[in-house]
């Protein structure tokens, strides 16, 4: 079996009826269309035992097929000794990625990121955008060419977060929350040891450090679709982000970051601003 050129987490809780169409369609995509060998890492943040089950056996049937069909890809399960967060779940499965990967990735399982999109992102870290960016981000944009179903009170409470996350932290992103994001490898194995946020803050974290050691970033507009079930908690949750986005600055001001490993091939580049594929919509 090929190594695996991109390993790609998705962290699931509670995701027994959604994760399972998610992982059908990403297994059809990726049988049907081209792509580097792609590592995809279930990682169950400490569901109820009636998801683990669905999970668990989605994945095992997905690599079954993909046996079959003497296919690079792969499917893994992983289970987080109890429920922690979204970011503690996308930070185990890193852990356990395999170590020769040159990209690391994680992607939401319900399923709002279509596996044709991802595939697309995918597909981006083997063109220019892959060599001259370490960062791929998805961004919900709706800009022409591109199809956005959220609901009003979620997309308000984005454009909020997402000005305060730019006056905090001055990172230029429209959409730092987008639940799809690709990094190189060489850029991220050094701060798996200095990533703490447990939940939906790691996004931020995450960003800020490889916008300090100088990673060059790109957002792409994606197509997503709102299909309900959110764990968010509307109000209450955007307080604790908000909250969370100060406690997260006064913490980073005092970090000290290892050196990042050499890009193959690429030289050491300062920090850059970042920048959005397509029409500028902000």
């Amino acid at each position: 079996m090929e190594a695996p050129f991109i390993s790609i987490v998705i962290p699931a809780y509670n995701e027994g009826q959604r994760l399972p169409r998610f992982v059908t369609e990403l297994t059809r995509v990726f049988l049907e269309r081209p792509a580097p060998p792609t590592e995809f890492i279930v990682v169950d943040d400490g569901s109820l035992p009636e998801h683990a089950t669905l999970q668990q056996a989605c994945v095992e049937e997905a690599q079954a097929r993909l046996t079959a069909q003497r296919s690079p890809h792969r499917f893994s399960y992983v289970a987080a000794p109890h429920n922690q967060g979204k970011g503690s779940a996308i930070r185990l499965g890193w852990r356990v990625a395999s170590p020769t990967a040159a990209w690391f990735a994680f992607v939401d399982a319900d399923g709002a990121i279509s596996a044709e999109e991802l595939h697309r992102l995918v597909e981006l870290t083997t063109t220019d955008t892959g060599r001259d960016h370490d960062v791929i981000a998805g961004s919900r944009i709706l800009m022409a060419g591109r199809r956005v179903v959220r609901n009003l009170h979620r997309h308000l409470q984005g454009r909020v977060f997402a000005t305060l996350t730019d006056s905090n932290f001055q990172l230029r992103f429209y959409d730092t929350q987008c639940g799809v994001k690709l990094v190189r490898a060489a850029m991220l194995r050094p701060l798996l040891d200095v990533l703490q946020e447990e939940r939906w803050l790691l996004d931020v974290e995450m960003l800020v450090l490889l916008k300090r050691q100088g990673a060059r970033a790109i957002e792409v507009p994606i197509d997503w679709e709102d299909f309900g079930g959110s764990k968010v908690v509307p109000g209450l949750d955007g307080l604790r982000m908000f909250w969370g986005l100060l406690q997260l600055r006064r913490r980073l001001e005092r970090l000290t970051l290892p050196a990042p490993e050499s890009r193959e091939g690429a030289p050491s580049l300062p920090p850059s601003p970042v920048g959005v594929t397509g029409s500028d919509t902000r």
